[in-house]
């Protein structure tokens, strides 16, 4: 890979991976709250709502928590019938009411019997993500297929996972993705960096254990294919699942411990510099 490539997108990493990056977008939803369960809880409602304009996307999580009494988790855990007729009204886009209620019904029922939601992401039966060990692999390309696969069998579960409760409203299905449906996830491989990713730039949080930094993959929406395909990191004609695991494995040339850090790099550009992106991409 390019060391100039390198060199650029590591400038724009440190750009745009700093705490300022934070208060205007979604990422700024469990920056709000110090408990893991409601880090975790309105990271993955805003990861979830993350589509349109960033400031409606964060109001509208904010009214979200403010429906839910300022505690997300304690009012998941501990609600009451009549306390769910607030939410009655709540609407994102597609995303509404009904989609709301499965969502506070699955949190509940999932944190009766686990801690953490990162328990969601890992197959008990898998062995590809139980036996994760932390030492090093050899093989480059057989750490990449691994971390690949990992991550796919991850989301793939937490999908059927989600929806195992036996009233799941058949049309809250669409807004969970999964690689099984060659779907990009952006949404959620977005989510899974906030959780997994660690570094002392106070963006991401690092909360989760079990899934590597090295085995995430990129998310991949409009902005970021856009200025990787330019930048050559993505060949793929259509943008599927593939696409994201293509453009991963291009950043892993840069940074195989943790490739998804240059997601700061692609989407800064593609949202910040939209308007003079050829001038800024130099040629490599």
């Amino acid at each position: 890979m390019n060391d100039n490539l390198k060199a650029f997108l590591d400038t724009k990493v440190s750009q745009y991976n700093r705490p300022e990056f934070i208060a205007n977008d979604p990422v700024g939803i469990p920056h709000m709250f110090s408990k893991k369960q409601d880090i975790e809880i309105m990271g993955f409602w805003a990861a979830t709502l993350a589509w349109g304009q960033r400031v409606t996307i964060i109001n509208k999580c904010k009214e979200l928590i403010s429906l839910m009494d300022g505690a997300p988790y304690d009012f998941i855990i501990n609600h009451e019938e009549p306390d769910l007729k607030k939410l009655l009204h709540f609407k994102h886009r597609t995303f509404n009411d009904i989609d709301t209620l499965y969502f506070i019904s699955f949190f509940r029922w999932h944190y009766e019997n686990y801690e953490s939601l990162e328990d969601a992401f890992i197959p008990r039966n898998n062995p590809v993500i139980l036996n994760n060990s932390e030492g090093p692999v050899r093989d480059k390309g057989l750490q990449q297929a691994q971390g690949d696969s990992m991550v796919e069998a991850a989301l793939n579960h937490f999908r059927s996972y989600f929806f195992s409760l036996p009233d799941f409203p058949p049309r809250t299905k669409k807004h969970v993705s999964s690689p099984s449906q060659k779907s990009t996830c952006k949404r959620l491989n977005m989510y899974l960096r906030w959780m997994v990713r660690k570094d002392n730039n106070g963006v991401d949080f690092g909360i989760w254990n079990k899934i590597k930094p090295a085995h995430l993959i990129c998310p991949c929406d409009l902005h970021v294919d856009r200025v990787a395909r330019k930048l050559k990191l993505i060949t793929r004609k259509q943008t599927d699942w593939q696409t994201a695991v293509e453009l991963t494995k291009n950043l892993r040339e840069l940074d195989p411990n943790d490739p998804v850090k240059y997601d700061f790099a692609l989407f800064g550009l593609g949202i910040e510099e939209r308007w003079g992106l050829e001038g800024i991409l130099p040629e490599f």
